[in-house]
């Protein structure tokens, strides 16, 4: 382990994401310890530029309340979204990528053409559909991006398990009598665990993304719920004249998004032995 993380944080991508990635979870994990108190709560004077006030160092917005406040317990709620439907599309994938790579045949073609169904429709537009039909929340923000981000995995997971099926020790699995799913979990996936991981890395970044655009449409977690694409989106009417309404909210969802795409890459080049040039 050791060993690995050496090798990481060799790898300059690797480690500025990494950088990024703990400075972003120190600060929604601080929230309420760095902003006490409500972030909704009215504390300054309406449209207050950054800098003008020691105590509001980011101003404030158009109802007086803290935008350093509201950004930090923001990052709460976007990593939360983040995470969990990174996770909820790593695992639609596998299970149905390992279905289709272990049993091939009929029902490889079956789920591979409900995959390629999905992928016919536009990602933010499926999304746009399903929070507009299930209304806007935290959870139908979870559910869609896990809806249109699950294809990529079950390609990938596919693939691995197509090659890893036909290896020996998956045969002698199957000649002592292991049952299918014994092997698909005890002894497949495993070894797909590593690139399993850059997908989800990658998946966080996007989620992050998709769901601060939801909001921003007002689609997403439903205001006045702090969240970095709420406050995009209260912020954009007075882009013109105040525009650290929208910048430091811009600039988090480009940080979190940075940095999970560096460790991607970096994980990705590690974990690959292609990569590696072994």
């Amino acid at each position: 382990m050791t060993r690995f993380w050496r090798k990481f944080l060799a790898n300059r991508g690797g480690a500025i994401g990494l950088a990024i990635m703990l400075l972003v979870l120190a600060v929604a994990v601080g929230a309420p310890w760095l902003f006490p108190g409500d972030p909704l709560d009215a504390v300054a004077r309406p449209l207050l530029p950054p800098f003008e006030d020691a105590r509001f160092l980011l101003g404030a917005d158009r109802n007086g309340r803290d935008i350093a406040a509201g950004i930090a317990h923001g990052a709460r709620v976007s990593l939360m979204i983040g995470v969990t439907a990174a996770a909820g599309a790593v695992l639609i994938g596998t299970v149905i990528g390992a279905l289709a790579g272990f049993y091939r045949g009929w029902i490889d073609e079956l789920l591979m053409r409900v995959v390629e169904a999905f992928q016919t429709v536009p990602g933010f537009v499926l999304a746009l559909a399903l929070v507009a039909v299930l209304g806007p929340s935290s959870t139908s923000s979870i559910v869609a991006v896990a809806v249109i981000s699950w294809t990529q995995t079950a390609r990938v997971v596919r693939a691995e398990f197509l090659a890893l099926r036909e290896r020996d020790f998956v045969r002698a699995c199957t000649a002592l009598g292991a049952s299918d799913i014994t092997i698909m979990v005890r002894h497949i996936l495993p070894n797909a665990i590593s690139t399993l991981v850059v997908i989800a890395t990658l998946d966080i970044a996007s989620a992050i993304r998709t769901e601060a655009g939801l909001s921003f449409l007002g689609l997403g977690v439903p205001p006045p719920t702090p969240s970095w694409g709420n406050i995009l989106s209260e912020g954009r009417q007075y882009i013109k004249c105040c525009t650290w309404l929208t910048t430091y909210s811009g600039l988090a969802i480009m940080l979190a998004v940075l940095a999970f795409n560096l460790m991607g890459d970096a994980l990705r080049d590690l974990l690959d032995p292609r990569l590696r040039g072994e």
